[in-house]
């Protein structure tokens, strides 16, 4: 079961829970840094920021770093 991030409604935790899935497909479609994924992010929850909720930022630079594949190596020349 995963974490709740936020907790003052059940309808924001789900709004989030998307965004979330939605980010992982912008950021690889995009290639998206993190600054691009945050607004992102606020934009598709409507919302200025969420840097001041720890387990928000947390678990949205977790999806980040999941999807971001600039530093993976595409070509392993042995």
């Amino acid at each position: 079961m995963a974490t709740p991030i936020f907790q003052l409604s059940e309808e924001m935790q789900q709004s989030w829970d998307y965004v979330m899935g939605q980010m992982l497909s912008f950021v690889n479609d995009t290639h998206a840094d993190v600054d691009m994924a945050y607004d992102f992010v606020c934009e598709q929850l409507g919302i200025d920021s969420f840097v001041d909720n720890e387990d928000a930022w947390n678990d949205f630079y977790t999806y980040w770093e999941a999807a971001d594949n600039r530093n993976t190596n595409f070509y392993n020349i042995a």
